[in-house]
């Protein structure tokens, strides 16, 4: 059975180089741990670059070990958009670059998501198209906010509106939200707050008529959607008590939430259970936010096999499901 991880993260060495030669150039602090891997901070957390991040051959080493078959590679926090948006650009490229050259080098094993400018949009516009149309990739990973600006805010109207007629997935990623001055004890920014600002940017791209607008876009979101399966009756209680949350759509959010997909990096199985009574068996992709100190390929594996569903639920989770989104080969 093919097992596909959509979840996880990878940093191209010409990335993790050149961030190193922006020296103090760059707003993204590096420093080195003892064992002498870079950690890339950013307001709240910050990530260790294990072998497994920066190394392709020691990652497809560690695939092979736990029998997964193949991995949706995407890039992480802090994102190029904390750059000025000309390096944006320039490190966008590069990074959609390094992933094209993998996915040709090993075919099979792995497939990637682009990553795009977000602070130049229409940059981040000629980006998705040069990397779907140019690169073969199927869409991109953003981010819950760009710079704490919303992906509901008028100025990602025309990136929706590319998107829309790419057929595109749109992968919602995380990042440190407003208020994290508030976070910054006991790791609570990546804990909750990753949580939240996903589920908040879901609810404003639905509440706000961006994915009314956009119905061709295939969304998914990171950590199971954050609380969006537990929360979305009550976003329904609002789209009936309050005209505001009626304005731009004509459906509950909950119908529209339903039809994104939703991964599988909150290793709880009544978790699962409440996203897939949710959004249906053939909305939710197997995820282990590999390498992060907090993500777990045993762990993702365990959970889905432990889940109390008929076996053809379990294949579609692990892989089915996600080799229909990505048309994967």
């Amino acid at each position: 059975m093919r097992i596909v991880d959509f979840h996880n993260h990878f940093y191209p060495p010409e990335y993790v180089s050149a961030l190193m030669a922006a020296g103090a150039g760059s707003p993204v602090r590096v420093t080195h741990d003892d064992e002498g891997n870079p950690c890339v901070h950013y307001p709240g957390d910050y990530n260790i670059l294990v072998p497994g991040h920066r190394d392709i051959d020691y990652r497809e080493r560690v695939l092979h070990e736990h029998g997964v078959t193949t991995q949706i590679l995407t890039f992480t926090t802090p994102g190029v958009h904390v750059e000025s948006p000309a390096r944006a650009g320039e490190w966008a490229r590069m990074v959609n670059d390094a992933f094209a050259q993998i996915v040709r080098e090993r075919p099979g094993r792995f497939s990637a998501l682009a990553t795009l400018p977000l602070n130049d949009p229409p940059a981040s516009v000629r980006e998705l198209e040069r990397a779907m149309k140019d690169l073969g990739m199927a869409g991109a990973m953003v981010f819950s906010n760009v710079n704490h600006v919303a992906l509901s805010d008028e100025r990602y109207e025309a990136l929706w509106k590319t998107a829309g007629e790419l057929d595109a997935v749109i992968y919602i990623h995380p990042t440190d939200p407003v208020g994290v001055e508030a976070m910054l004890d006991y790791w609570l920014m990546p804990l909750v707050g990753f949580l939240f600002d996903t589920t908040l940017a879901a609810s404003r791209l639905v509440f706000s008529g961006v994915v009314a607008r956009h119905p061709r876009i295939r969304w998914v979101l990171t950590h199971m959607g954050g609380a969006i399966p537990y929360l979305a009756e009550r976003l329904d209680r609002g789209y009936r008590a309050f005209a505001d949350c009626r304005r731009h759509i004509d459906r509950p959010p909950s119908e529209y939430l339903r039809e994104f997909y939703y991964d599988t990096v909150n290793f709880n199985l009544a978790a699962m259970r409440l996203a897939l009574d949710f959004a249906g068996p053939d909305r939710i992709l197997a995820g282990s936010d590999y390498p992060h100190q907090i993500g777990s390929i045993p762990l993702m594996l365990d959970t889905i096999r432990a889940l109390d569903a008929e076996d053809s639920v379990r294949k579609g989770i692990l892989g089915g499901n996600a080799i229909r989104l990505m048309a994967l080969r």
